[in-house]
Order: C-alpha cells, then sequence, then structure tokens
C-alpha cells in the first residue's frame, strides 16, 4: 500500500471500497471495516462516507478495528449516519485491554466483537518455550513476522503459557483450543480470527466453538496467567 492509500479520508473511503469490490468481483460485501482510527480526518468525513456507502449498496455494514471507547462514543453521537455493528480488537488470554471500556460499551450499543490475535501471536499454543530461542520455523524467529512478537515473548508471559498445559491436558485439549475457548467464553465477541498453515489445525481450532469452560476452570486459568496478562 502506497502513502497515497491510507486514512479514513472521504476519498479514501470510497476509493478503497471501489478496489475492493474491484478485486473481489462483487456488488457489495457485507461488512466494511476501517482499520485503526484516522486523526487527521474529521470523524464527521470518515462517518459520513461510510455512511454513503452503505446506502450507495456497496457494503451492507459497518465496523472499525482497534478503537478507543472514546472514538466509538463520539462515532455512536452522531446524527444521520449509519452505526458500527462490529469491532476489532486484539484479544486473547494474555491482552484482556478490551474487557476494560470496549467491550461493555460495544455491549451496550450492539456491537459485536470480532478480534484478532486470539493466541497471542501463536504463544498460546505453546511452541515457544521461556529460556529457550523460537524454533526456526515460527513467528517469532522471522524479522517480517516477529517484529511486535517481542512483549508476549517474555519469559514470566511464557511461563504463565506453560502453567496452562495441565489445565488444558486436563480437559482433553491443546493449549489452543483452550485459549479460543476462553475467548469465545465473551458472549459479545462474535468470531475470533485465527491463523493456519495446516488443515488439521484448521479443524482443531474450530472445535473450540463448541467448548465450554465451567467457573473452576475460568478461575484457574486466571491463577495461571496471574502476572502474565500484558492488559
Amino acid at each position: 500500500m502506497s502513502d497515497t492509500d491510507k486514512g479514513l479520508s472521504r476519498e479514501q473511503v470510497l476509493k478503497q471500497i471501489d478496489a475492493s469490490l474491484r478485486r473481489l468481483r462483487t456488488d457489495y460485501v457485507d461488512l466494511y471495516q476501517c482499520h485503526r482510527y484516522d486523526p487527521a480526518t474529521p470523524l464527521e468525513e470518515t462517518m459520513e462516507a461510510l455512511t454513503e456507502v452503505v446506502r450507495a449498496g456497496k457494503a451492507r455494514y459497518i465496523g472499525f478495528s482497534d478503537w478507543s471507547a472514546d472514538q466509538i462514543r463520539a462515532a455512536l453521537e452522531l446524527p444521520g449516519v449509519e452505526r458500527f455493528v462490529s469491532s476489532q480488537p486484539q484479544y486473547s488470554p494474555l491482552w484482556r485491554r478490551p474487557e476494560q471500556e470496549v467491550i461493555p460499551l460495544c455491549r451496550e450499543n450492539g456491537i459485536s466483537q470480532i478480534v484478532y490475535s486470539p493466541l497471542a501471536q501463536g504463544v498460546l499454543t505453546g511452541k515457544y518455550r521461556p529460556g529457550e530461542a523460537p524454533p526456526a520455523d515460527t513467528r517469532a524467529s522471522s524479522d517480517e513476522m516477529g517484529w511486535a512478537m517481542g512483549k508476549f515473548l517474555a519469559d514470566e508471559v511464557l511461563e504463565g503459557v506453560e502453567r496452562l498445559r495441565p489445565i488444558a491436558d486436563g480437559l482433553g485439549l491443546t493449549l489452543a483450543q483452550l485459549s479460543l475457548a476462553w475467548v469465545l467464553r465473551e458472549e459479545n465477541v462474535a468470531s475470533a480470527i485465527v491463523g493456519a498453515s495446516r488443515p488439521e489445525q484448521v479443524e482443531a481450532n474450530a472445535s473450540a466453538s463448541g467448548i465450554e469452560l465451567d467457573d473452576a476452570t475460568l478461575a484457574a486459568v486466571d491463577e495461571a496467567l496471574a502476572g502474565a496478562v500484558l492488559s
């Protein structure tokens, strides 16, 4: 993406929806999301452009990614514009910041969460061990992919993940399944975006949608991750 293809100005909102429709070879998308807030563009301009997209039939619904509670609230207070239906925050047992303000505000306003990084960029699969170098074929060992993983690779975080192993084993689950079930326990979460490199990972991850964790398990997860949760 070039420097001229960024932001949430009216020009960009309209330009990018048309480009997406061309690439997808379709007349409309079900959901059109803003990736991060654009402080350089008035919020009114962005919301009016998104409203134009919906009313032109190019998108059925609109959403946002990684907006703060104040930014969400400001958008909801604007009159005469389409309302958001989806929020896409980072959320996992190790990253719980959305629970503080974003999820409560969204719940009150009919906005659901489509969360990303529910496995903390792979850390919650258990592939990384405290005191050991990342395996050569993993995201953390890649300069291109692992630049943002430093906070999750701290020994105290990885030690917390290790303490989850007996909980998962006791339930007959993988660490990934336990972590995804934890994310999906939140009623405001509609879905979790998970990456996979093999078909069996897709099947194992998808099975987490049918797992219900009882209060004792949730308490055990919190105890295991005490001191390891980053936010």
